[in-house]
């Protein structure tokens, strides 16, 4: 499994904005695909954290985001 972080400026710089937007592109998974099956995905959206699913069938905000990934790192 490998985690990807990107770090940038607030506000955001056009090489940061750039690169987060190409790693989303790159970190989304089909629901229908054997990746998914991985982790019985059954509803979208589906936010999984270092391996672990965190958020079924709704959008969090960001901030709940934000929450998650420390909870995460808190726990790992």
């Amino acid at each position: 499994m490998i985690n990807i972080k990107v770090f940038g400026t607030t506000p955001p710089c056009a090489r940061c904005k750039e690169l987060t937007k190409r790693a989303a592109k790159v970190a989304k998974f089909d629901a229908m695909s054997a990746e998914g099956d991985k982790y019985c995905i059954m509803m979208t959206p589906t936010l999984v954290i270092n391996d672990k699913v965190v958020s079924i069938g709704k959008v969090p905000s960001e901030d709940d985001i934000e929450k998650l990934i420390k909870k995460e790192i808190v726990n790992g």
